[in-house]
């Protein structure tokens, strides 16, 4: 792979320590994916946050790393969500939240914007550092899928570290997503189902994802189903990206398919059999909607659907907290409150020592990536359903 005269300075840690760390990282990455060059990114998204998915390893690279004068990110860089809300700190024991707290003030130290979200897209106006057609890398696979298929954007579906390099030296391999020729599907999905809601649009993200493309096509849903700012849409889409993100590597999808010869075909048997790999039970404990977070559109979607109707069981809401800010400010977030909804920033469904076996037997969703981490990780039950019919059967 070829390096610039600074790059192989840097790499040979002219520039200090991290940033030689940093590179080795990407040239390593650019090698395994037979990348000619890196390229200049302009955002970076990193994951690898919550103390539950890197632990006290990730906790000891990170205060090693921050010891180095040189470890500052060059470029924009937002943060994916962390284990817990702040401000409603009390339901987490204080091991874990000193923990977390470590990790946060590594990434305050590096210079990264404490985002906290995993919909960065929703949470920032991305055309302020990132235009359409630039490169960008991007860790949260549900985040890399949708600015990808979505917004135009260049990215590989990024690991915690990969994106953290990028970060750190404004540089990503031109490999794979990037490769402009690279971003048209091998295979279609032909849906010949009705796509009724996000959870059909999830069902069908889980069944694709596991056909391991970096690009898939489908046939057989209207653009305007995911392609426009009605509520309805941006759920679907959301739902999509992240069930794409959590049973494969697919890093793009697109609408394009006719020069596609490798076909699939998801129909009402395929669904019913994702459903019922992901989803055992018949009722919940509690019910939980956000993975991923959910935007200004979707509390706005829940509350027309509540019209001062309430949850009968305790309800959890995740979102961005630059989303809630906005949310509050307009009213909703007191419109949802008033109906039981409990709304927590900064962190998600997924992994969270909120939502454990000992406080909750089963969670009902209408999340397929939340059912999936909820089930794996959380070892807790899982009501899979539309949001429309959560409300319909649990609120009064």
């Amino acid at each position: 792979m070829h390096l610039t005269k600074e790059e192989e300075e840097a790499l040979d840690g002219k520039y200090g320590r991290a940033l030689a760390l940093a590179y080795r990282v990407l040239v390593a990455i650019g090698e395994a994916t037979e990348a000619e060059r890196l390229v200049n990114v302009n955002w970076a998204h990193i994951s690898g946050v919550n103390y539950n998915t890197i632990g006290d390893a990730g906790i000891n690279f990170l205060e090693d790393l921050v010891k180095d004068e040189s470890a500052k990110v060059m470029i924009k860089a937002t943060l994916n969500p962390t284990g817990y809300d702040p401000n409603k700190s009390e339901e987490i024991d204080s091991e874990f939240l000193e923990k977390q707290s470590r990790i946060n003030k590594a990434y305050e130290k590096l210079g990264v914007t404490l985002s906290y979200t995993c919909i960065p897209y929703e949470a920032f106006d991305i055309n302020q550092f990132a235009k359409k057609g630039s490169y960008v890398s991007v860790a949260e696979s549900n985040a890399a899928i949708y600015v990808n298929s979505v917004v135009g954007l260049l990215t590989n579906k990024e690991s915690a570290i990969s994106a953290l390099a990028s970060a750190l030296t404004g540089k990503a391999p031109l490999s794979r997503l990037r490769i402009k020729e690279n971003r048209n599907a091998k295979l279609c999905v032909e849906v010949k189902y009705e796509m009724k809601d996000e959870l059909d649009y999830g069902l069908l993200g889980y069944f694709a994802g596991k056909l391991n493309e970096d690009c898939i096509a489908f046939e057989g849903i209207k653009q305007e189903s995911i392609f426009s700012n009605e509520p309805n849409s941006v759920a679907n889409v959301k739902a999509l990206c992240s069930a794409l993100g959590t049973s494969g590597s697919v890093g793009m999808f697109t609408l394009s398919y006719r020069k596609v010869k490798e076909r699939y075909e998801f129909n009402k048997i395929e669904a019913n059999k994702i459903k019922d790999e992901l989803s055992n039970a018949d009722r919940g404990d509690v019910i939980l909607f956000g993975s991923p977070q959910l935007g200004l559109n979707d509390l706005s979607r829940l509350s027309n659907m509540l019209m001062g109707r309430k949850f009968k069981k305790r309800c959890i809401a995740f979102c961005a907290r630059s989303v809630y800010m906005k949310a509050k400010k307009i009213g909703l977030v007191d419109k949802l409150e008033n109906s039981n909804v409990s709304i927590y920033c900064d962190c998600c469904s997924c992994l969270t020592p909120l939502i454990t076996k000992d406080k909750y037997d089963s969670v009902i969703t209408n999340s397929v990536k939340a059912a999936y981490y909820l089930r794996n990780w959380n070892k807790v039950d899982v009501c899979l359903a539309s949001m429309k019919n959560i409300v319909e059967n649990e609120s009064i």
